[in-house]
């Protein structure tokens, strides 16, 4: 029996294919020349972009909206830098876990049903997080690590639906305004926070933006969102869904997937550290040089810090994403080891402009942000690159699974423990509780960023010496005989080898 029949007999949510009702004579082949091989239309495929980007840039504004808050979530509390960074560390874990379970859903079944429910959920339990009360510091990790859950469904799939509209320079080009958002969304989550918190008076606000947002980009998902058809844009033989131990199997052998996952981690331990800590170092250096006065209201801190680092996040990462595409763009005319290089250059060359901001705060205010300015422009340069060597060296049936993989290796060595450490380093560091040394202690703590920076940039350097090799053969991939698939039917899945379903 061909596997198009078994396919039939699924359900909608566990379908993997498209949406659309078939057509009618004339109506079916109108329809057939709107629509590219993914089964979406132009005008569709363009609106799910860019409600995955609207959803995308949600995650990373309320992500950051506790950064942009958090010396009037310290004070509130009455807790130490260690507890500070675990409100991340919890965050990141959950999301981390969660991952290659959604990664495993996301290949096999309807992807917008999973986001739908993944983002319901997320919206609930961050506005269940706004009303933690001052004697409860632990409810606020605990449904601080559940939004991770929310959003764990939701950021290893919508890469692989781009993925299934476009090829080529398309892709790269609508994985650019999708990772525009990270930043952006970053950015967007310390002005908001802290805005919204000076206006109330009360940080607890500051959590309750988000939660509304969210309900919004369920509605988009639902109503416009198709789900397109799996691998069809890149015209291939038809490939068949395969175990996930298979799948893990051939993902480790995956030279520039390994590789590039572990430069990736460098900068999310990069990214994890100042995101949180940043705002905070900055505030501190404005009191130890005098500029600011010690917070004395529990329910909001006059800050200012985390609404110029926020402009800068924004700023910075539209110009480093842009310019990274651009640069990698052109570099590829001349090797096809672009990509992996251009990532390397990025973290390089941000690694002495953070070390020297983090220096120069003590001093020169303007320095320091023009530092910080250029240091995450290079870093942004990473975001949109990373994602598109996943999804070419990568077979499309497998690429939930590799965002998954990819996700909880660069948070398990990244940004889960990356906040945590530095809270507890610092914590180590200071000698007394003094100004001088809650800033110091900080600043000490920060350095270790420029350092793993560089490592990162090596591993990217690794990269491109398995590049050419890795996406050919991931676009010349054919199923080995009796390589075991996976065939989904009423809901069920069964390991069959793929000798028996081609006869």
């Amino acid at each position: 029996m061909p596997l198009g029949e078994h396919m039939s007999d699924s359900a909608p949510f566990f379908s993997s294919d498209n949406e659309a009702e078939p057509l009618e004579g004339g109506a079916e082949r109108q329809r057939e020349e709107e629509e590219s091989a993914s089964g979406v239309s132009r005008v569709r495929a363009l609106l799910t972009v860019f409600i995955l980007c609207y959803i995308n840039l949600l995650n990373y504004m309320d992500r950051f909206t506790v950064a942009g808050v958090l010396p009037d979530i310290e004070l509130y509390f009455n807790i130490d830098d260690g507890k500070s960074g675990l409100l991340q560390t919890v965050f990141i874990c959950s999301y981390m876990i969660l991952a290659p379970v959604f990664g495993y859903l996301g290949d096999r079944y309807n992807r917008k049903y999973i986001m739908c429910g993944g983002i319901t959920f997320w919206s609930v339990v961050t506005l269940t997080s706004s009303y933690t009360p001052k004697q409860h510091f632990w409810a606020l990790l605990l449904t601080r690590g559940l939004v991770g859950v929310g959003e764990a469904s939701y950021s290893t799939i919508a890469p692989t639906i781009i993925a299934d509209l476009y090829v080529k320079e398309k892709r790269t080009c609508m994985l650019s305004i999708f990772y525009f958002a990270i930043p952006v969304g970053s950015g967007l989550g310390y002005i908001v926070g802290s805005q919204v918190s000076a206006v109330a008076k009360d940080w607890h606000w500051a959590l309750r933006v988000t939660p509304a947002l969210g309900l919004i980009a369920v509605l988009l998902l639902l109503f416009v969102v198709q789900e397109p058809k799996r691998g069809a844009v890149e015209a291939r033989a038809e490939l068949h869904q395969t175990s996930w131990m298979t799948d893990l199997q051939a993902l480790s052998k995956n030279c520039s997937f390994v590789l590039s996952t572990f430069g990736f981690t460098a900068v999310a331990f990069v990214t994890g550290s100042l995101a949180l800590w940043a705002p905070t170092f900055l505030f501190r250096a404005a009191i130890f040089t005098g500029k600011k006065a010690p917070c004395v209201d529990e329910a909001h801190c006059a800050s200012s810090e985390s609404l110029i680092f926020g402009i800068i996040t924004v700023i910075t990462g539209v110009l480093g994403v842009f310019s990274g595409v651009q640069v990698s763009r052109q570099l590829r005319k001349k090797t096809p080891r672009a990509d992996p290089l251009v990532c390397a250059a990025g973290l390089l060359l941000s690694a002495p402009f953070l070390f020297l901001a983090i220096v120069f705060a003590q001093g020169s205010t303007v320095a320091t942000y023009a530092f910080i300015f250029l240091g995450e422009t290079f870093l942004s340069m990473n975001w949109a690159i990373v994602a598109d060597i996943l999804l070419y060296v990568v077979v499309p049936t497998r690429r939930s699974t590799a965002e998954a993989l990819q996700i909880v290796i660069s948070h398990l060595l990244g940004d889960a423990g990356s906040p945590y450490m530095i809270g507890v380093l610092s914590d180590s560091l200071r000698k007394t509780d003094s100004f001088l040394w809650q800033f110091r202690s900080l600043q000490l703590s920060l350095m270790l960023c420029s350092f793993i920076a560089v490592v990162g940039g090596a591993f990217f350097l690794a990269t491109a010496l398995f590049i050419e090799s890795d996406r050919s053969r991931a676009e010349n991939y054919v199923p080995i005989a009796d390589e075991p698939i996976v065939v989904p039917k009423s809901g069920r899945s069964t390991h069959v080898p793929v000798s028996s379903v081609l006869i």
